[in-house]
């Protein structure tokens, strides 16, 4: 009897395993999935989590310039509806003048899904496009601006901000209780029209590769940076930890009379080159084709900041000027991890060459690039930045937070398109690293730096990508400062 028992017990032991092994392999691919998503967003939360904002000190941190109603659209509809047809002729255009341009400019980064923003120079044009815009179903205002949306991030995430920028009324009642706003009030604010897609869009015979969008605007006030006189005398009783410094990209083409820019990058100088030496100064780039700007900007701007954030357009772009080419105006909009470490290894030995040799007072510590598929940062060893690691993984979380509209992460709506191992570089025999989803971010040690490299949950339902990039540069700087 006995005998029997172990037996009956030896039978079922065996047919319980082989019930559980064909169950797992039997489980759909989508579960596996499922699995691995889940472990991935369990390791960046618990990363981020490893650093807190001290709410007793809150961080103090000032941030220019400018301000503006963003109203958000779906950008093939709002064409169709004002009877613009495709074009035949995708062109790159620094400005736009009619809507043949607009056609050829909206086609020209449509098409690769590249984020893109241009000063609207027609007045009649620009007006008929706001009008269009708010007869459309389903169009979202909001408040929209570097500096704000920037400023709104820190102020949620424990930080209390000094805001720069010119404002109406109804746009100061919508800003948190932690925002103070230094500038002028304006009864019409600056309109930006974000012409949003998502990834697989059509018009005509384009189709998007990616959810992205296309800005147009037509500012009055943003371009004069007409908030930094308030600005600057609030800062020096506010005495921020970080001064942040964005927007500047209004500048861009703009008819500015002779010595005008220069005159306003000059103020600003100023105002960067008194910051006291323990407050951090980071620069945020954004869609720049005015080379005259841009080495304005190399001259009156980063020499004085010690941490930059760009996107994966804006890096190359940055890069190639400092190598004497032309802007780069399109770059490959799903870049390579190994791509992007090794522009970003140039570019920060490039900037501290030329601060070596110009004899500026801050050197570049810190380097952040946000793209779709991952987040890279570049810190040096000793400085001031901390918790890159927690930092890294933040921005990584706010990009899907922020694009599929959610505080809560929701893994069946977000999927990895980072590769499943990455080369550090691309020269030959450079080591690969894997993800791992029990520590998805991976950080090493080069030279006189740190690099942190986290994977990014891609949001596949998304509800806003403008504005991405702030949410995601203010996010990483939080627990760094």
């Amino acid at each position: 009897m006995a005998v029997e028992v172990r037996s009956g017990l030896k039978y079922g032991t065996v047919l319980s395993f082989a019930v559980v092994l064909l169950a797992f392999w039997l489980r759909s691919p989508r579960s596996v999935l499922d699995e691995r998503l889940d472990a991935v967003l369990s390791s960046l939360l618990r990363a981020e989590r490893k650093v807190g904002i001290n709410n007793v000190a809150r961080p103090r941190v000032a941030i220019g310039f400018g301000g503006c109603v963003d109203i958000i659209v779906d950008g093939v509809t709002l064409l169709n509806k004002i009877g613009l047809q495709p074009t035949d002729q995708p062109l790159h255009h620094d400005y736009i003048e009619n809507a043949e341009q607009l056609a050829q400019s909206f086609a020209y980064f449509f098409a690769p899904g590249a984020a893109s923003e241009r000063f609207v120079m027609n007045d009649t044009l620009f007006s008929q496009l706001v009008e269009a815009s708010r007869e459309l179903p389903g169009n979202r205002w909001s408040v929209g601006g570097n500096a704000p949306v920037m400023a709104g991030r820190m102020a949620s995430e424990g930080c209390d901000v000094l805001l720069g920028g010119s404002f109406s009324p109804d746009f100061n009642d919508v800003l948190s209780q932690h925002i103070t706003v230094a500038g002028n009030t304006v009864e019409e604010p600056d309109i930006h029209l974000i012409l949003e897609y998502p990834s697989g869009a059509t018009w005509g015979q384009y189709t998007s590769r990616r959810a992205n969008r296309y800005i147009v605007h037509s500012d009055d006030h943003n371009p004069y940076l007409d908030s930094m006189e308030e600005f600057e005398k609030r800062l020096q009783n506010f005495k921020p930890d970080l001064l942040v410094v964005g927007g500047l990209q209004m500048m861009d083409n703009f008819p500015f009379k002779q010595g005008e820019r220069e005159a306003l990058l000059s103020h600003l100088t100023r105002i960067l080159s008194s910051a006291s030496p323990q407050t951090s100064v980071h620069f945020e780039m954004a869609s720049f084709v005015d080379e005259g700007l841009m080495s304005d900007l190399l001259e009156f701007v980063l020499p004085h900041a010690d941490s930059l954030g760009m996107n994966e357009q804006e890096l190359p772009n940055l890069l190639s000027l400092f190598r004497g080419s032309n802007v780069t105006v399109l770059s490959d909009p799903n870049p390579r991890v190994a791509t992007v470490l090794d522009q970003m290894r140039e570019l920060y030995r490039m900037v501290n060459q030329r601060h070596k040799e110009a004899a500026t007072r801050r050197p570049l510590t810190r380097l952040h690039v946000h793209t779709l598929a991952f987040q890279a940062m570049i810190v040096t060893r000793g400085s001031q930045w901390k918790n890159t690691m927690s930092a890294v993984a933040k921005a990584s979380l706010t990009a899907n937070r922020h694009v599929c509209g959610s505080a809560d992460i929701d893994t069946s709506k977000a999927r990895l398109i980072m590769d499943e191992s990455f080369s550090v570089s691309r020269r030959e025999g450079s080591q690969r690293i894997p993800l791992q989803e029990s520590r998805p971010v991976s950080c090493w040690t080069e030279d006189d730096y740190e690099i942190c490299v986290a994977p990014v949950l891609v949001c596949t339902e998304v509800y806003q990508t403008a504005g991405g990039g702030d949410n995601i540069s203010a996010a990483g700087l939080v627990l760094q400062i």
